[in-house]
């Protein structure tokens, strides 16, 4: 398949980075707004993945994605929302498009994340866009648009509002 450029449309983006929400589930999707959560080094504490052979382990130990690619997508039509598509935090303000695997995130006063890779989504992502065409937060299909894993450098607890820092250290720009 090739991949389908996405026009640089304006997003609107907030002034400070900052994590919007955090996301836990007992397996699956969606995952639900909690007001604050642990990291460690296996993912936040008290979320479970439905299937460890795709999601979980040291180097998806937690999932992140944009506010503002979700407002995005829900201006078109799609009915996801911040932790329906799996993702443990919901950051906003970066300019997600430029994020990348090997660029490193510092979460409030202590969690530090480096990105690994894009996630790949899954048929249980279908539910929330139109026509199920969960391949819309594809990476290859839509450069920019994905969800990414990260794994955790330092451990620490993070809540909403918690500044997000960003080292680009990736060399994929």
């Amino acid at each position: 398949m090739t991949a389908v450029s996405v026009p640089d449309a304006p997003m609107k983006q907030s002034a400070i980075p900052h994590l919007h929400q955090i996301s836990l589930s007992d397996g699956g999707v969606p995952k639900r707004a909690v007001p604050s959560a642990v990291i460690t080094i296996d993912g936040l504490a008290g979320d479970r993945q439905r299937n460890r052979k795709y999601h979980g382990g040291p180097d998806r130990a937690v999932c992140l994605y944009s506010l503002e690619i979700i407002e995005a997508l829900r201006a078109e039509g799609h009915s996801i929302g911040p932790g329906s598509s799996g993702e443990n935090l919901t950051v906003a303000g970066l300019d997600w498009r430029h994020m990348a695997p090997g660029d490193r995130l510092t979460i409030g006063e202590h969690v530090r994340l480096e990105l690994s890779s894009y996630t790949a989504p899954c048929r249980l992502n279908a539910q929330w866009f139109r026509d199920g065409d969960f391949r819309r937060i594809a990476q290859e299909a839509y450069p920019g648009w994905s969800r990414l894993y990260a794994r955790v450098l330092n451990e620490g607890a993070v809540k909403p509002g918690d500044a997000v820092v960003v080292e680009a250290c990736s060399g994929e720009r």
